[in-house]
């Protein structure tokens, strides 16, 4: 990751398509400066506005400017045999002989168990164990859909559903984000012959998710508000696990505005999602968190947090974050993003030491994440281009590769 420079891949793609610096500044609204001091590596990093600007300026997805996504797997490699094996998965040779009865140990019960486990792995960046899980995963679950009585079947389609939204997700860690649109599309199809009425929503999440990653911002945006808004009419929020789910969509709806310029709207909904978190705890539970969208105050503040300093206000940023208290069901994943992003302000701000103290505290809790992460790598590039190196900088320099 650290060998990765944004500079020197944004000059290769704006040769490769041919233009000047003059020509992506008009064609991206981003500054002829800035395109300047990041292609001559003055400037290591830039906001996520900023990139995905230049991104549409030069008619790539997001990834393709950021080199190696966030959270590669542990290897470091993100097309090896293991997720070859889960592209297998996702699109199965066609005419493939009709799944086989399941064996006498299997249970829908201990197939959910599993795909929740696979969940809990994934935020915690255990990306080597998701896929080797995967492809079984996928496989019992297509099975469950074959055989036994009608409810079995419907609940065999609501694994297959989870199971390929996480492969959907683990594929976009990876940057192959056409194959987690394929894979999402086939979750939405088993959702639908599924008995649960939230999945098909929070499916529907992970694809807007995936827009963003591929700088389809108005698309994402108008799955998000759709979904959210089919759920209150279907009277689908009346439960802790519904209003998450509705939740989940309007945060997402609030940062694809947000990324698109209209920060009004995008605080307005943020708002509207904080008094409704609030709720959550005084409805009727449904039951495993692991297999529900991500929502409560806690999420809320740290997606505010992350907006504030993508936006350019990182005293806001830190203002939010401060004495922030995370409930226990926020996922390690979302706490590392409020980490990075408090690090960031404290950069933006020009306070080293404090971007190197929270730094440290990622490595402790979060080491693979931050290794194989972007906006860590370009944190730790832009506080050792300063002249002076806080104390601390040099241990997280050398783990990241950044001072070789």
């Amino acid at each position: 990751m650290a060998k990765d420079d944004l500079g020197r891949t944004l000059r290769r793609l704006r040769r490769l398509a041919c233009l000047t610096q003059e020509e992506l500044a008009a064609r991206s609204g981003v500054s002829v400066d800035v395109i300047r001091q990041l292609e001559q590596r003055r400037k290591h990093s830039a906001r996520l506005p900023t990139l995905h600007a230049l991104a549409n300026g030069l008619g790539v997805e997001l990834t393709t400017l950021l080199g190696d996504p966030p959270a590669v797997s542990s290897t470091g490699e993100n097309d090896g045999p293991r997720f070859v094996a889960v592209r297998r998965a996702i699109m199965p040779v066609l005419w493939e002989a009709a799944p086989e009865p399941p064996g006498p140990d299997f249970t829908l019960h201990k197939l959910r168990e599993q795909i929740a486990d696979g969940w809990t792995q994934y935020h915690a960046a255990e990306f080597d164990a998701v896929m080797k899980a995967l492809p079984d995963l996928i496989s019992d679950a297509r099975t469950a859909t074959a055989w036994g009585a009608e409810p079995d079947r419907r609940a065999g389609f609501g694994a297959l559903g989870k199971a390929l939204q996480l492969a959907g997700h683990v594929a976009v860690r990876m940057g192959k984000t056409d194959l987690a649109l394929t894979s999402l599309e086939r979750a939405i199809d088993a959702a639908k012959q599924s008995s649960d009425p939230l999945l098909l929503p929070m499916i529907v999440n992970s694809m807007a998710w995936t827009y963003q990653r591929q700088g389809r911002l108005a698309d994402a945006l108008h799955v998000a508000l759709r979904a959210a808004a089919d759920m209150v009419t279907a009277g689908h929020v009346g439960t802790a696990d519904g209003l998450k789910v509705w939740g989940a969509l309007t945060m997402s709806a609030a940062t694809s505005a947000a990324r698109s310029g209209d920060y009004d709207r995008a605080a307005a909904m943020m708002e509207t999602a904080e008094k409704e978190a609030a709720c959550v705890s005084t409805l009727p539970d449904g039951g495993d968190n692991r297999m529900v969208s991500v929502f409560s105050p806690s999420s809320v503040r740290i997606e505010r947090v992350r907006l504030a300093v993508q936006y350019g206000h990182p005293h806001a940023a830190l203002a939010l974050a401060k004495g922030m208290r995370l409930s226990k069901d926020t996922p390690p994943s979302w706490r590392t993003w409020l980490l990075l992003d408090v690090a960031r302000a404290h950069t933006d701000i020009g306070d080293a030491a404090g971007a190197v103290k929270t730094l440290e505290s990622l490595r402790r809790v979060a080491p693979t994440w931050m290794r194989h992460h972007t906006l860590a790598v370009a944190i730790v590039r832009d506080l050792w281009a300063l002249p002076h190196h806080p104390p601390g900088l040099g241990p997280l320099a050398q783990f990241l590769g950044v001072s070789e």
